[in-house]
């Protein structure tokens, strides 16, 4: 059984190294790309602003990483004392913690969590208020679910947004080109991960006509599971975002062939 991570190309890669660590066949096929923002300048005055919000949600890893890509020059410490760095899930827990920001700064779910989303990341917040009068900046990309903000401007916190990358159409090279064509052709033999929906926009016309009946599926959130369905996958199971928890339904998988 081979997954296909189907994350931008550099969380990809990582997850591809942490799933064969575990023993998985795994390989990438990145149906995102993540490209510079369109307003870099906003980002950099997001750095210059930084200190006057209680809180900076990250809505990806990538959110992080791009993000930190842009902050200021300096040999003092970047993140302020007083700004919560806020998350949904285990990938940008470790995106934080790799970008230096203090432990005891991070609010994350925690793993034992049942998910991993603004609604898990929503009580943890709270729990920090009171919100009214306070501010919060959300790092994402273009667009993105508004919830979370709505939830905090019902408790009289100002929100604002910042567009740290923009996401983008695939480029696949040869080597996810070539596992594409074995996925299409032993369906059986492969499963896909998938931690976005907006990704999967992008199979149809990365394979023109192809038949997803036979295909299967691994998704990490239900919303993303309901889109594999509607696109057409035979079988769809949720798991959480961790390379441990896809390795558990390899195992399965193997021991028992369509449990």
């Amino acid at each position: 059984m081979r997954v296909l991570v189907t994350r931008p190309q550099g969380q990809a890669a990582e997850w591809v190294e942490r799933l064969r660590a575990l023993g998985v066949d795994a390989t990438a096929v990145p149906l995102l790309g993540i490209d510079a923002p369109v307003d870099a300048q906003a980002v950099r005055r997001a750095w210059a602003d930084l200190a006057r919000h209680r809180a900076v949600m990250f809505v990806s890893p990538n959110a992080v990483e791009r993000f930190f890509a842009a902050a200021p020059q300096t040999h003092q410490p970047v993140w302020p004392a007083d700004v919560l760095a806020a998350g949904t899930g285990p990938g940008t827990l470790a995106a934080l913690a790799r970008a230096g920001v203090p432990a005891d700064q991070v609010l994350c779910p925690p793993p034992e969590s049942e998910r991993f989303d603004s609604e898990a990341l929503w009580p943890l917040l709270r729990a920090r208020g009171p919100w009214a009068g306070q501010s919060l900046l959300v790092v994402r990309g273009e667009g993105g679910r508004d919830w979370l903000a709505e939830q905090l401007r019902q408790d009289g916190a100002h929100v604002h947004f910042v567009e740290a990358y923009r996401r983008s159409a695939p480029l696949l090279d040869a080597k996810a080109q070539s596992a594409l064509s074995a996925a299409l052709a032993r369906p059986a033999a492969h499963v896909w991960l998938f931690s976005s929906s907006e990704a999967m926009r992008y199979l149809p016309g990365l394979a023109p006509g192809a038949r997803w009946s036979s295909a299967q599926a691994l998704a990490t959130h239900p919303r993303i599971a309901q889109a594999a369905q509607a696109l057409g996958f035979g079988r769809v199971d949720a798991v959480p975002p961790t390379p441990e928890a896809v390795q558990a339904w390899v195992t399965r998988s193997i021991q028992s062939p369509g449990s």
